[in-house]
């Protein structure tokens, strides 16, 4: 089992990548979200010529935001400062398209966004369909130093439900999602990806094809509560960015998967009514507020223990060392922490210190 990094991607905050390669993290991945953080891209570049064991990649690229070539160069511009290191995360741009008040890229769209980034990530020529019009692009001179196809960079699928899912299947080198840490969510995975993989003539190597969810991991004291004021400071921002995805499924699409879970359900959705009533135009401003880097404070009242079970990884250090081995025996080969801003950097020395070593790490 690896547990690699995601990082909001932070200009000043290149040593912290550093922080995680030296304690022995596996990938970090660094979060594209143009509205919310620094461009991943330039981080990227900065981390690549800082490091050198630590594979280094987005996670995940939005491909509503960037056409498939640019994409295709960014990447292969970072493989040539560090080669061999790079993968590419690429999904639909579940926040960052609604933090401008737009859909993610609809699934058929994304499918031919990701053929496309294949070949030209292979260093191929590739049919290319722009605005309504088709034409064959390749890098004119991949050869001369500008950017690096080799070593190979694997594409990984990011896919929250069951068609993007069949994407990874079909397509990818991997998959990356956000399903709850436990056994029996990464069993429901693989028979999606296996029931995909057949549909599609393609049988998947499990020792090759990447599987990753997105979390955050806090290593208890012994006798410490779920719910302290430390375990909410460590874990409340990721715990709340799931809230807001869950509020913007359940307002887009009606979903019910979250009303009645939690108490706290119908008093957040009045905060953001009320928000909504302030300043209509701006509600998909205000509902990514702090995401994944802290908590606003009308939103603490929602990090609950409840919540924080729901989707978080706590507990002390065997504990967390058993429930990894679970999620390995499982099938699931990564999970990636994201911690918030201000305690990153103890988050990580915990985990390091105290389960991977009980992990054999």
């Amino acid at each position: 089992m690896d547990i690699g990094v995601c990082m909001a991607s932070k200009i000043d905050d290149v040593d912290y990548a550093v922080l995680a390669e030296t304690l022995g993290f596996s990938h970090l991945w660094m979060a594209d979200s143009q509205m919310l953080w620094s461009d991943c891209y330039a981080v990227l570049a900065l981390v690549a010529a800082r490091t050198s064991r630590i594979k280094i990649g987005t996670g995940v690229a939005v491909a509503g935001t960037r056409h498939a070539t640019v994409t295709a160069a960014a990447h292969a511009t970072i493989n040539r400062v560090a080669p061999g290191r790079v993968f590419c995360g690429v999904g639909t741009g579940n926040t960052a398209m609604r933090v401008m008040g737009h859909r993610p890229m609809p699934v058929a769209e994304f499918e031919r966004y990701i053929a496309e980034l294949r070949v030209l990530m292979d260093g191929d020529e590739a049919g290319i369909d722009w605005r309504g019009r088709s034409s064959q692009v390749s890098h004119l001179m991949p050869g001369d130093g500008f950017v690096g196809f080799e070593p190979r960079i694997p594409l990984y699928i990011s896919g929250f439900g069951p068609r993007a899912m069949a994407l990874a299947a079909r397509h990818g080198d991997g998959l990356v999602m956000a399903v709850p840490p436990r056994p029996d969510a990464i069993e429901r995975v693989w028979s999606r990806l296996d029931a995909a993989a057949s549909a599609a003539s393609r049988v998947i190597d499990r020792d090759r094809f990447l599987t990753a969810t997105l979390t955050t991991m806090f290593v208890l004291e012994p006798g410490e509560a779920v719910d302290t004021a430390r375990v909410r400071e460590g874990v409340g921002a990721f715990a709340v960015a799931g809230l807001h995805y869950a509020y913007e499924q359940w307002r887009e699409a009606g979903r019910p998967a979250m009303v009645g879970r939690y108490a706290f359900w119908d008093d957040y959705v009045a905060m953001l009514d009320a928000a909504e009533r302030r300043d209509p135009e701006r509600l998909h401003q205000r509902i990514h507020q702090g995401h994944n880097c802290w908590v606003v404070p009308e939103e603490e009242q929602f990090v609950t223990k409840e919540l924080i079970e729901a989707s978080c990884m706590v507990g002390e250090a065997a504990d967390l060392a058993d429930r990894l081995r679970d999620l390995d025996a499982a099938g699931l080969n990564q999970v990636m922490v994201l911690p918030p801003l201000d305690v990153k950097e103890s988050v990580l020395r915990d985990v390091a210190t105290k389960v991977m070593p009980l992990l054999g790490a």
